[in-house]
């Protein structure tokens, strides 16, 4: 196996660019029989209130035209019942939206997940492989495949293709991460300020804010200021709750 994914990332890893490295990684996932390709990577795949973050990077293989609008701009990704289950697992996992099917997606899929499942119908790509990977300090990427045809011949052909997507995954992930810009690492939804991440940082250590304000060499105002200014960008009633909020989304991170 460690000699196998050597030589998948001798052929990744000369891709210069994310967009090279998918095209590699599709010539060996339609080797493997798959139709079309979905990768996505996400800092933090889950807001406080549970809900799917739309991911920082969503690329696409073959897919129709209008999936990154559906996924990124249309509310997709927050009900696409495969996310949910990969963001749940660590195994690489087979799914099918036919409902005869016995895979891991039919234990989870309910009325709210209609619009994807309808629109996979209408695509003919009602069944594909997933494969998770939790990253280091909590970022989420997957990889799909996905694939046309009749739903049982293509499950078992899927199935037996399931350690090798999972390799070719993993493979592509290890290639494509160091190409991430620090923009593409963080949270980008929320943006504070050196001084502010400075003072959340030690609120977090149970300083107050006059002993913030002596360590930073600061009028007890001005740090104030900081921690009331980080406290709205973070919808944060009070510091306490901002420094939870702020390191969930990883905000106080070097």
């Amino acid at each position: 196996m460690l000699a196998k994914l050597t030589a998948l990332n001798h052929r990744l890893m000369p891709g210069r660019s994310l967009d090279e490295q998918m095209d590699n990684t599709f010539i060996l996932a339609q080797q493997l029989g798959f139709d079309a390709l979905v990768y996505d990577y996400t800092p933090v795949p889950m807001d406080q209130d549970g809900a799917l973050i739309t991911p920082s990077v969503l690329a696409l293989r073959n897919t129709p035209p209008d999936w990154h609008a559906l996924w990124c701009s249309e509310g997709f990704y927050q009900i696409d019942p495969v996310q949910h289950l990969a963001l749940s697992t660590v195994s690489p996992f087979v799914w099918s939206y036919d409902v005869k099917a016995d895979t891991p997606l039919q234990k989870i899929i309910d009325p709210c997940h209609a619009p994807v499942s309808s629109y996979l119908h209408d695509q003919q790509l009602t069944c594909g492989v997933s494969v998770p990977i939790h990253l280091p300090r909590g970022g989420f990427a997957s990889l799909t495949g996905l694939r046309t045809g009749k739903a049982h011949t293509v499950l078992q052909d899927a199935q037996q293709t399931l350690s090798d997507f999972s390799l070719i995954s993993h493979a592509l992930q290890e290639a494509a991460y160091p190409l991430f810009s620090k923009e593409l690492r963080t949270y980008p939804h929320i943006h504070l300020t050196k001084r502010e991440r400075e003072c959340l940082k030690w609120a977090a250590d149970g300083l107050t804010a006059a002993e913030i304000a002596t360590q930073l060499s600061r009028s007890l105002a001005v740090v104030t200021l900081h921690l009331a200014s980080a406290m709205h960008k973070l919808g944060a009633k009070n510091r306490v709750q901002a420094v939870v909020r702020a390191t969930h989304y990883r905000l106080l991170e070097d």
